[in-house]
Order: structure tokens, then sequence, then C-alpha cells
């Protein structure tokens, strides 16, 4: 008889398309979840039941009583606590088992411009793996997200950023990790970053700096953008709550009060 176990391969392929594609989408007639099946050799309905055990892991979804598959296997259990204890290592290592699956490049899988990274060596390595967690990073992001912006709720891609809590350049350990992350439009991606607005750790509410309640500063466009969304609260992700500690460290550190 074969053995219908799923390998630690296949359990770390199917928690990269979780990260990659929205809650509502698990299932087993969604494209990606068709497309996933046929690269392992299983059955729709197996992948789709495997994202969903991972969902029951999720405590984004259980702090909204939203949950997927109520019993699941060890093997998910193990491959979730694997990537949360290192997000920059199983994310490209899901990238390149993936990559391997496919039969392709990882510059091409993740659409890197490969003429433009011309050293070779390690130190191209370490670029490519830098630009790899970055477009995993912010596929995961936009699919927490619903590709939509969580202040305005704008939702067309090509304006929003997947925006780190606790800057980039602040802890690397934390680049890639989607709980440090928050999917903004690029103009409250910039005001974010430059402390000018935050977010209360308490209760997700919107806090605006008060320099941008500066009368020099005041304008009507000022009041549309950022003072009319001050003290509601952000639209949260369906999965991978945005962490308190990530946002109380934003808020006291580089916040302008």
């Amino acid at each position: 008889m074969p053995n219908n176990n799923w390998t630690r391969e296949e359990h770390v392929l199917a928690f990269n398309l979780y990260c990659k594609i929205p809650f509502t989408k698990i299932n087993a007639n969604y494209a990606p979840v068709k497309e996933l099946a046929l690269l392992i050799g299983r059955t729709n309905g197996s992948v789709a039941m495997k994202l969903a055990n991972f969902a029951r892991l999720d405590p984004a979804l259980k702090a909204r009583n939203i949950s997927g598959l109520t019993q699941g296997a060890k093997g998910e259990e193990v491959v979730w606590k694997e990537f949360n204890s290192d997000w920059n290592k199983l994310a490209w290592e899901s990238e390149k088992i993936l990559t391997r699956y496919k039969g392709t490049k990882i510059e091409l899988l993740n659409d890197l411009d490969d003429k433009e990274i011309v050293i070779e060596g390690l130190e191209r390595e370490a670029i490519i793996k830098a630009r790899v967690n970055q477009s995993f990073f912010r596929k995961t992001i936009l699919a927490a997200y619903n590709s939509t912006c969580c202040i305005t709720g704008i939702n067309k891609p090509e304006l929003l950023i997947a925006s780190h809590i606790i800057p980039w350049a602040t802890n690397k350990e934390l680049r890639v990790n989607p709980t440090n992350g928050l999917c903004l439009n690029a103009l409250h991606d910039k005001a974010f970053d430059n402390g000018l607005i935050a977010i209360r750790p308490e209760d997700y509410s919107l806090v605006i700096s008060s320099e941008l309640k500066q009368k020099k500063f005041f304008s009507p466009t000022c009041e549309t953008n950022f003072i009319s969304y001050e003290s509601k609260q952000i639209i949260l992700p369906d999965k991978f709550l945005p962490s308190r500690e990530f946002l109380d460290y934003h808020y006291n550190k580089i916040f302008k009060k």
C-alpha cells in the first residue's frame, strides 16, 4: 500500500501556500491549491484540508473566533513552530523547495531581474535571499489583509506596501515575520515609518502625531487622509495578527507623540 503520510517538504510547501493565499480562498477549487496538489501528487481536497489544519494553529483566527479544522497532524504543528521560530530561514527554505519541485530558478519564481545581480558567490546568494524573503513577506502580508490597506481600505495592490512595524534595519530576525507587518498604502506607510501615525497595541486604533495636528501642517488633505481616521480601529487581518509587543515598540520608540 502507498504511504499517504505527508513528508516534511510537503508540509513546508503547504505552509508556504497557507501564508500566500487569503484564508477565505482555502478550498479545493482555488487555482493555487490545485497547482500545489498537482505538484506534490496529492488530491485538491487533501491539500485544502492540510491548509485548513494549519489555520487551526493561527492565533489571529482564534482571536476572531474563526478556525480551520479542529484536528490535524503532528507535522503541521512541527512546521508551524519551525517557521515561527525562524521566519527568515524557513521562508527561504520553502522557496528553494518550491523552486526544485517546479524545476525553475529561484530568481524566476520570485520575479527577480537576474541581470541586475551581477555579483557572484556568497554575496550574490545573500542578495537573492534577501529579495526572495522580501517578496515572501509582501505576499504573506497582502494575503493576510486581503490586499487591503488596514487604515483606508484601499485595495489596489500597486498602491500597497507590506510595512514593517519594527523597522527592517532595526531587527533582522523580524524581517520576514508576518506579525511584524501591516498592509498600508504608500502614503500611510511613509507616515508610519516616520512616526507620524501609530497603532495603539491595546485596541488596534489609529493615533495621530501632534506634529500632523500643528496649524502650519493642517489642510483639508491632512484632515481627509489622517485626522478623519484617528481613534478608528484598523482593519484586522484574517491571519497573522500584528504583535502587540511590536506595536508597543513602535508606539513608544518611533511614534512622535
